[in-house]
């Protein structure tokens, strides 16, 4: 009987720098001799472990040579990744033929092809058909989801154990489909002659595996780095294993756990030991059977071993020499006395499975430098965050050679801190990457400009874009940019090039000449967009075309700018490929086509192809695998970022996963704590977290929270501690120097420039806040527009105001017989283009609407007493004054002459009714002045003494209306004290030495004031 090869098996401490430690075993184990290291193939999980262990190879130190003296590299191999330009596994192998498989299918062919499959499973699921958008969002899911199925080598024939009446309605719909899937999906393959990429790397390890098993390859195989969890790799890992040649290297393997604790560990999917376990599971090894990396090396007195063969770790098992330790640079063995090695032990136990945590009691207690090089910082905010991530970062580069790391799943802290390190003029990328439509030529090609009908805000988003020229220089494209922004404020002009040239009638030739020019760019594309149905390949053509033409400048084409670079280059691929994958893609509607581009756009990840910076980087928890720097800054370590939050699976519940056979979602929280408690291993260690996201309370990862339990069992409850150094360093950054705070504005213009006629409303603004009078009418400055702004209360007044003063002036005597159809006909004319937006036709309408009801029924009774109604009566009152006279203007909203003598001054009031107080104190003096022009001055032909001032609240709430006297019996003598205090105001103001103060009493202060920012209110506030 064939004696069974023993599986060897070994494993690289975090403690250790897995790669260099891999490098380093393997160049002291060639004994110089740089020819075997070519013979020598090294299986990766992924391209940039690959591009690590190159460059550990080059920084580590042959026996007899100095750092980077150049080598001839082993292969290296990564087969963890999907790409099929990276599954190269036999290309030097003699059974190459046998190994050929066909290349993967494109991604975008097979999302798109994925979305036509949902499409039609959407029309005939018996609901409301799903939009292309959200049937391309679903493919990308489902391609994750065959993916899955693939790698975990689950059936489709298990479906059947999903017995449809244990489900939901919901659900029962999905197992449909799904059953139907196997059957469709495998045909459509065989038809492209091309398998999916998961099914495509199993075929390739399923083979080399029988290919090695059977003719085991000549040289020595190294398979580093990789934890299984994939059915295929495991079994080629068992195939490696086993090989006279070959060994396995696991990562950070934690061999002290007991029987109990390890079998614990083989059932907790959350662990981070759990995929490891399963794969010594499979290999046959227990963990106490594993050594450590590098192996030890067989006696030979007098010379070194002369072949690769000599060395225990390319021998087989049968035979034992006396070992000898392999030389290795002790930067790698662990360093300080071991307290990382027991710091990782300590973070081992923090970790360890939550049925076995009743263990915390028996901790010993442990030395207080073992947690010596980890700080801790709890920030304030995710800004804060940031700060302090850039200050640690840049400090490390004080240090000569040093090197750090930010490792964090959190896309958006990363970026945070990319910026901050700008400061000191640190580029840094972030390895993770970013999805094509984030980047500048990705967020260039959205179509928001075209498909929203050119409305205001897409349409300045597009043509500010850095990118955008339009043939032009750009800063002169930019500038034309600006001009047309101002000119289309407030509502939002009518949809196309059309409603934009309309909005522009009044507007000079040259912003004319521009929206030419954007129409000529844009070309045919709005109108493929308007169109019923179109083929998508049909769509995508204008629209690149409409892009270069966007993109081009008076210098360079359009291609020339927008192809450019790693976004570029990506961004040029990805539309590239979109026209092949598109070929026979059913018609859409135009006005589908800019969701299923921004769903497949997100799917494309542009990463930088080499570090902006040598010493410094930015990892994703994929990229920091298998590496270390001096200094790791493991941040955003909240619940939902680090482990993140269980991603919903549209196809499959978490029962539906575990009965179907595939992984739920703990099996991606033990791996990202696989990576948390690897990272521990770096010589400096720092853990960061934000209290607080956007102002909503986090929760502390869980990893922390198990880890504080841990040493305050072990009696170190407060070792972490952040740096005070840091801290401070957080605190000052973003202080300035020198405070001076600077007094509230006091302007003193002279005479001759202060105005000498103002409006009733504006005196009530002068009697508040005079200095929004000295802005107004001196500075000259007038508030801007909104852009595409909403209609708000401002717009329902004036739409009320309009209608009533039409109603008015119609019929000034007595009531027409229909006249509550009549003001409603106005106001429908008044409220005009207001009603097109729904929140104007949902809400202002049926207020406007009840506002009618109850004012004709009071108007029914009140024109028994009125002989005249008159209607926004323009009228004025100049007044005598030290600096010469002074004019009082005012347009009456209603002045009713009453058959009993004497007139009622009326003001409609659509908003809040000034208080007592404010009318008593003489700042509510809008009516009252205008009683005073109705007295000592005219409303045209209109003159004489008002009987009653009244405010008239049209809300078209609870209430309706009120009608509110002011001045009781007697308005005479409110209007005479108010005209009183106006030229006494005056008078004040005539002296030149009279400052326009901001709000000088505060109380009295208005609600609202365009010039609020140049008051500095809120400054003074604060300071004081």
């Amino acid at each position: 009987m064939t004696e069974r090869v023993q599986a060897k098996v070994y494993t690289i401490g975090p403690d250790r720098p897995f790669l260099a430690t891999l490098a380093d075993g393997l160049l002291g184990m060639t004994a110089g001799d740089p020819l075997r290291l070519t013979r020598v193939t090294i299986l990766l999980p992924t391209r940039r472990a690959a591009r690590a262990l190159r460059d550990a190879f080059l920084r580590a130190a042959p026996e007899g040579r100095e750092a980077g003296t150049p080598l001839l590299l082993p292969h290296m191999r990564p087969i963890g990744d999907l790409d099929s330009d990276e599954l190269t596994l036999a290309e030097r192998s003699a059974d190459g033929d046998k190994l050929t498989v066909p290349p993967p299918i494109p991604e975008l062919r097979r999302r798109l092809l994925l979305t036509q499959l949902v499409m039609r499973w959407g029309r005939v699921r018996g609901q409301a058909p799903l939009l292309p958008g959200q049937a391309a969002a679903l493919a990308g899911s489902l391609a994750r989801f065959l993916d899955t199925v693939a790698t975990e080598g689950a059936d489709f024939a298990r479906l059947t154990d999903l017995v449809p009446r244990d489900l939901a309605a919901h659900w029962q719909i999905v197992h449909k489909f799904l059953g139907i899937l196997p059957s469709q999906w495998p045909h459509i393959l065989v038809t492209e002659g091309a398998p999916d990429p998961a099914v495509r790397r199993n075929r390739l390890l399923e083979r080399q595996a029988e290919a090695w098993r059977g003719s085991p390859p000549s040289d020595p195989v190294v398979a580093a780095g990789l934890t299984g969890g994939i059915p295929a790799m495991t079994e080629l890992l068992s195939v490696v294993a086993t090989l006279d040649q070959g060994a396995v290297i696991l990562p950070g393997l934690d061999r002290r756990a007991d029987k109990a604790e390890w079998h614990a560990i083989e059932r907790d999917e959350a662990h981070p030991q759990y995929l490891l376990a399963q794969l010594l599971c499979a290999l046959g090894v227990a963990p106490a059977e594993v050594r450590d990396w590098p192996p030890t090396l067989p006696s030979h007195p007098g010379h070194p071993p002369k072949e690769l063969e000599d060395l225990p770790l390319f021998a087989t098992a049968k035979s034992r020499p006396t070992p000898q330790t392999v030389s290795l640079d002790p930067r790698l063995r662990g360093g300080d006395d071991g307290r990382r090695a027991r710091r990782v032990r300590l973070v081992g136990e923090a970790l360890r499975p939550a049925a076995t945590t009743d263990a915390w009691r028996r901790l010993p207690p442990q030395a207080a430098d073992t947690v010596d090089g980890v700080s801790r910082f709890d920030c304030a905010s995710a800004q804060q965050e940031a700060v302090t991530i850039a200050l640690l970062l840049r400090r490390k580069l004080e240090t000569p050679g040093a090197t750090g790391a930010l490792v964090t799943p959190d896309r958006e802290l990363a970026r945070r801190v990319a910026v901050e390190l700008r400061r000191w003029a640190i580029e840094i990328d972030d390895s993770a990457g970013l999805p094509l439509n984030r980047t500048p030529p990705g967020a260039f090609l959205r179509l928001d400009l075209a498909a929203s009908g050119l409305a205001p805000v897409p349409l300045l988003a597009a043509l500010k874009h850095p990118l955008a020229a339009g043939g032009l220089e750009p800063a002169v494209f930019r500038r034309l940019a600006r001009r047309l922004e101002k000119a289309i404020l407030g509502p939002r002009p009518a949809p196309g090039i059309a409603g934009l040239r309309a909005a522009l009638r009044d507007e000079d030739t040259g912003l004319q000449r521009f929206v030419d020019r954007l129409d000529a760019c844009l070309g045919r594309l709005p109108d493929l967009l308007d169109h019923g149905a179109v083929p998508l390949a049909r769509l995508v053509i204008p629209h690149i075309e409409a892009a270069e033409r966007l993109a081009a400048s008076a210098t360079e084409a359009g291609n020339a700018r927008l192809w450019v670079g790693e976004a570029g280059e990506s961004a040029a691929r990805f539309c590239h490929e979109l026209i092949a994958a598109a070929r026979d893609f059913p018609p859409l509607s135009g006005r589908d086509y800019p969701a299923v581009f921004e769903a497949l756009a997100g799917g494309v990840v542009v990463r930088p192809a080499f570090g902006r910076h040598p010493r410094l980087a930015i990892w994703g928890l994929v990229e920091a695998r298998l590496q270390q720097a001096d200094l790791l800054v493991l941040g955003g370590l909240n619940e939902g970022s680090w482990p993140g939050s269980a991603e919903h699976d549209p196809w499959m519940s978490r029962q539906m996963r575990r009965d179907f056979r595939i992984a739920v979602p703990e099996r991606s929280v033990g791996i990202a704590a696989h990576d948390f408690a690897q990272a521990f291993g770096a010589p400096e260690v720092v853990l960061t977290r934000a209290a607080r996201y956007e102002g909503v309370p986090t929760v502390p990862s869980r990893w922390l929270l198990r880890l504080d339990a841990v040493l305050r069992a072990a009696g170190l409850g407060y070792a972490l501690r952040p740096d005070a150094a840091i801290e401070s360093a957080v605190q000052q950054i973003d202080e300035a120097q020198h405070y001076r705070p600077l007094p509230s504005p006091e302007p003193r213009p002279p005479l001759t420039a202060r105005p000498r006629q103002l409006s009733v409303t504006q005196i009530e603004t002068w009697l508040r806040d005079p200095y929004a009078i000295y802005a107004r009418h001196i500075l000259e400055l007038e508030p801007l527009d909104e852009l595409d702004a909403d209609p708000d209360r401002a717009d329902l007044g004036i739409a009320i105001h309009r209608a009533l003063d039409e109603f008015v002036h119609r019929h000034p005597r007595e009531l027409p017989s229909e006249a509550e159809a009549e003001l409603l006909q106005i106001g429908r004319a008044h409220f005009g283009a207001l009603l097109s937006r729904p929140g104007a036709w949902a809400f202002w309408w049926p207020r406007f609407e009840r506002i009618v009801r109850w004012l004709i029924a009071k108007e029914r009774a009140h024109r028994s007493l009125v002989a005249e109604s008159i209607s926004e009566c323009e009228g004025s009152l100049t007044l005598p004054a030290p600096g010469g006279p002074f004019t009082l203007t005012a347009k009456a909203d209603r002045i009713d002459r009453l058959s009993a003598g004497g007139f009622l001054l009326v003001d409609y009031k659509t908003g809040s009714l000034p208080s007592k107080k404010e009318i008593v104190g003489g700042y509510a003096a809008q009516l009252p002045l205008e009683g005073a022009i109705l007295r000592d001055g005219s409303f045209g032909a209109v003159t004489g003494a008002p009987a009653a001032l009244e405010y008239w609240r049209l809300t078209g709430g609870t209430p309706v209306g009120q009608r509110y006297s002011i001045g009781n019996d007697d308005p005479d003598m409110l209007i005479q004290r108010v005209l009183d205090r106006v030229r006494s105001l005056i008078e004040l103001f005539d002296d030149p030495a009279t400052p326009y103060l901001a709000e000088p009493e505060p109380k009295w202060a208005p609600r609202f004031s365009d010039y609020r920012h140049l008051e500095r209110v809120t400054a003074r506030e604060d300071e004081e």
